[in-house]
């Protein structure tokens, strides 16, 4: 009966502590739950929780309090009850289906968590924790939606779980961390990223078939693709790079993958499930690909390389044939990143020899002038699409290949672009009163660095054209100014002047003393003078 009493406070207290707006009322309640979570029954008391299930408040809280029980730096729960709750979670999730999202999600985190944590635990000289697949196995081949989604939210967030390092490590050892990691990367992960690839294979197959509006189905090839993302994202050699240094990543995959890769079909499900699937799961499907393009060099002799190259162009110039799914913003920024990829992990001579190239590097200079003239779209994946032409001007000395790289055809096109949409953005910013791109010392640096690369391609034809732009700009405003014109006219010649101060600027500090020319010198001189 005591036991009785003390649920429903707990329950009333969660209710308090997530629902009420009053803020004194929320502080008292956490202090109980604190005092809760440090009791010693407090283990029983978040089974009693779960059990009764009335209140979802109430088996969040139990589910919480066990992850940190499980996790405590200085007090390790003995390994046959750590086994109970592993075992008491796998059977609570299959006979609950319908628990609320972020219920079911904190126990598949405690789940994570107590396999990570108990990964080199051996009883009976069995290591206990590492049954992984054939447990969460259960759940995938039940053939129930539902459980599909929750065996495939397991190993997804225990991927997850594996690749960083929790707080609660951070305080512990970071070698110890490795080890763990290592050894699930080297026994189970591949198989857990094969079962992704197969369960996305037949959805693939079934795309005409499947309701995505059906929060299950679509909830299930969400959480699928989350799980081939973290599988393809997983730090294999443990130097987990910064996020931030996202051009130089290479994917270390280890080489008894290399049959994945090698076999084709795994490259195409992913085009096949960009091209089939909604807006709101497409642009994880590119994801994957950006991963996929950016698999280590060395996983591939030259022939094989040459090979995978081909088909990945192959499967990028369908996009750009057929661009539709690129208006969604998320599709675009990440099919910007997947071009870039193109270049930084594969040479422009190996570009060159793809079949088709001709026309794949007309339709890739189409889409960047496009993008570049939509200036206010998405200005954060302009930068992978300079990125791209930036690194292909600057190996042009390097190639040795016999096919030509038609950059002296298109990359003018591209500089001519990027000065004229920028001229053009002036008047609408300050028509319309926008943010102005020029305040963003960090964003126009870093372009016009890129650009100081691209223009120096084909010289002459960037410096006529700013020749020709500047001195009509300069005539203009100094008639403006003279004739004492509106203000607002006055301000958009200014700020068109400034652009090509700033881009003549650039391309002038694109100059490489080693590759100089007389020629290149002169026009240098005649931008100086403007």
């Amino acid at each position: 009966m005591a036991d009785e009493q003390e649920l429903r406070r707990l329950e009333e207290l969660c209710k308090q502590m997530y629902e009420t707006a009053d803020s004194n009322i929320r502080s008292e309640a956490e202090k109980a739950l604190v005092s809760f979570a440090i009791s010693p029954d407090c283990l029983n008391k978040c089974q009693l929780l779960l059990e009764r299930g009335s209140s979802a408040y109430a088996q969040l809280l139990a589910a919480t309090t066990l992850t940190k029980l499980v996790t405590r730096p200085n007090v390790t729960l003995p390994l046959e009850q750590r086994i109970d709750i592993r075992n008491y979670i796998l059977n609570y999730l299959a006979n609950r289906p319908k628990l609320l999202h972020y219920v079911s999600q904190a126990l598949v985190q405690l789940f994570a968590r107590i396999t990570k944590l108990g990964w080199f635990d051996v009883n009976k000289d069995e290591y206990v924790f590492r049954n992984v697949v054939n447990d969460v196995g259960k759940f995938i081949q039940s053939g129930t939606t539902q459980h599909v989604m929750t065996g495939v939210q397991l190993l997804s967030q225990l991927v997850s779980e594996m690749n960083q390092v929790s707080e609660a490590e951070a305080s512990r050892s970071l070698t110890k961390h490795r080890k763990i990691a290592s050894s699930f990367r080297d026994t189970q992960l591949f198989e857990i990223f094969q079962l992704a690839c197969s369960l996305l294979r037949s959805a693939a197959g079934n795309l005409k078939s499947l309701d995505l509006t059906d929060d299950n189905q679509h909830g299930l090839l969400s959480h699928t693709l989350n799980l081939a993302h973290n599988a393809l994202t997983f730090d294999f050699i443990g130097t987990s790079t910064d996020e931030s240094s996202d051009d130089l990543c290479t994917v270390q995959i280890p080489t008894s993958w290399r049959t994945a890769f090698l076999d084709f079909s795994t490259l195409q499900l992913f085009f096949d499930l960009f091209a089939g699937l909604p807006s709101s799961l497409a642009p994880m499907a590119l994801s994957c690909l950006v991963q996929i393009a950016s698999v280590r060099r060395s996983l591939f002799n030259n022939a094989e390389r040459a090979k995978f190259l081909n088909n990945l162009v192959t499967g990028v110039r369908g996009i750009l044939e057929n661009p539709q799914g690129l208006a969604d913003p998320a599709n675009y920024h990440e099919f910007c990143r997947l071009l870039a990829r193109l270049k930084s992990n594969y040479q422009l001579g190996e570009l060159v020899k793809v079949d088709n190239y001709p026309d794949v590097i007309k339709l890739i200079a189409e889409f960047t002038v496009t993008s570049l003239q939509m200036w206010q779209f998405a200005p954060n994946s302009v930068h992978y699409l300079l990125s791209l032409w930036q690194r292909m001007v600057a190996s042009v000395p390097y190639v040795k290949a016999s096919e030509p790289h038609l950059l002296e055809t298109y990359t003018p096109e591209v500089t001519k672009a990027y000065i004229s949409s920028r001229l053009a953005s002036v008047h609408v910013v300050i028509r319309e009163g926008l943010e102005d791109p020029l305040d963003d010392h960090g964003m126009i640096s870093q372009q016009l660095e890129q650009l100081s690369t691209i223009g120096r391609c084909e010289y002459d034809k960037t410096c006529s054209v700013l020749v020709t732009l500047f001195d009509e700009s300069a005539a203009l405003y100094q008639e403006l100014v003279a004739s004492g014109g509106q203000s607002v006219e006055i301000a958009v010649r200014e700020g068109r002047l400034t652009w090509l101060v700033y881009i003549i600027g650039a391309v002038i500090g694109g100059r490489v003393s080693f590759a100089s020319t007389d020629e290149h010198d002169a026009m240098d001189g005649e931008l100086v003078c403007r």
